[in-house]
């Protein structure tokens, strides 16, 4: 039987950053009353006694290697409109709280210890956070920026799998919001079967790739040849710098281009170009212009626009889904969980189409609700 006063640890991996920020400040309006859970579709009604740990009994923490503490993190995202005025005050007992449970994390530049050293320090801080506020479990998010993905001789992990190995020397269920490595490696990827904890994964889909997980449907369904699907994401803040290096780029740019090519049958003509423009700051806005032909070889054009707020479309689903790998690790589940794809752009298998994912995530849900 689930009981409902358990307290259940997140922690964060890239805890000062503004995903991070926007999430612990965000939990603590809604459970204060001071907001409504907008965005969060683990508050909704299909989610009701489905077992999930209430938003009052989660305790953060996490690793990070920037040094700006969480209460003067939610000043600053107030200044660039993340943040609604007066909220980084009415919750700073929540963020000074989670500030004083996050540890630095690696490597760091001048760091000498080998992997294992790192990942066994990495996995002693989650066991301490866990055996100290007596929680039941600890789900470990990665929220860092996005990384190249490694080159075939590296020495070293990235940073990501570093966590994820963490996680799993931890007994954590893990999620990996960020298209970086992570646990697919083929030695993690075998511990991580072995381990027999649940893990979802992978790059949180917030906007653009939302919005093609629903149009791209639409095509195949009225028999609508697509011919060329283009893109454009201006973006600022620290996702922005770090998706200038190409590298990084093409890591985030594949889980978007793999969205059509699963639902389309084929990858269109065209690409996804990302520009850092710093002066967005959190702010970003996508353009697609999709080529397609109708009957009769008529050729058409859609163009779309999405312009929104990266940290605040990406807290509620990141908390969702602290929720539902928590409640997953309860009830004895393990391995990917491929029902949790309507939160991921590359998500563990399953359908591409977003209706889709969402009927496989309602049917999580009652999974989650008969294991009461």
């Amino acid at each position: 039987m689930t009981d409902t006063h358990a307290r259940t640890g997140v922690w964060f991996a890239g805890a000062r950053g503004s995903v991070a920020t926007t999430a612990v400040a965000g939990c603590a309006a809604v459970r204060a009353g001071l907001h409504p859970a907008t965005g969060m579709v683990t508050e909704t009604s299909a989610f009701a006694d489905a077992g999930l740990p209430p938003l009052a009994a989660l305790v953060f923490g996490g690793h990070d290697i920037a040094s700006c503490p969480l209460p003067k993190r939610a000043e600053l995202l107030t200044g660039a409109g993340v943040l609604p005025h007066g909220l980084a005050a009415a919750v700073h007992a929540e963020l000074a709280a989670a500030e004083a449970e996050i540890r630095t994390g690696g490597p760091l530049p001048d760091d000498l210890r080998a992997d294992a050293a790192l990942i066994a320090d990495l996995a002693a801080d989650l066991v301490s956070f866990r055996a100290r506020h007596a929680l039941a479990r600890v789900v470990v998010v990665n929220v860092s920026c996005t990384e190249p993905p490694p080159a075939p001789d590296a020495e070293r992990l990235p940073p990501s799998s570093l966590y994820a190995a963490a996680a799993l020397r931890a007994g954590c269920p893990y999620v990996d919001f960020t298209p970086s490595t992570g646990l697919r490696t083929p030695d993690l990827a075998a511990a991580a079967a072995a381990a027999g904890l649940p893990h979802a994964g992978r790059d949180g889909k917030t906007g653009q790739t939302l919005l093609r997980s629903v149009l791209a449907p639409m095509f195949v369904q009225r028999a609508l040849e697509v011919r060329a699907w283009s893109g454009t994401n201006l973006l600022g803040g620290g996702d922005g710098a770090t998706l200038a290096d190409p590298a990084a780029a093409a890591a985030k740019n594949a889980g978007k281009e793999r969205v059509l090519t699963d639902t389309l049958g084929h990858r269109p003509e065209g690409r996804v170009h990302i520009d850092d423009v710093p002066a967005l700051g959190d702010w970003k806005t996508a353009w697609d212009h999709i080529a397609f032909e109708g009957f009769l070889g008529s050729r058409m054009i859609l163009q779309t626009v999405w312009q929104g707020c990266d940290s605040a479309l990406a807290a509620p689903l990141v908390l969702d889904l602290a929720r539902l790998v928590a409640r997953a690790h309860e009830a004895g589940i393990s391995g990917p969980l491929p029902e949790l794809g309507f939160y991921f752009k590359d998500p563990d298998g399953g359908p591409a189409g977003l209706a889709e994912q969402f009927a496989g995530l309602l049917a999580f849900a009652d999974r989650l609700r008969e294991a009461k």
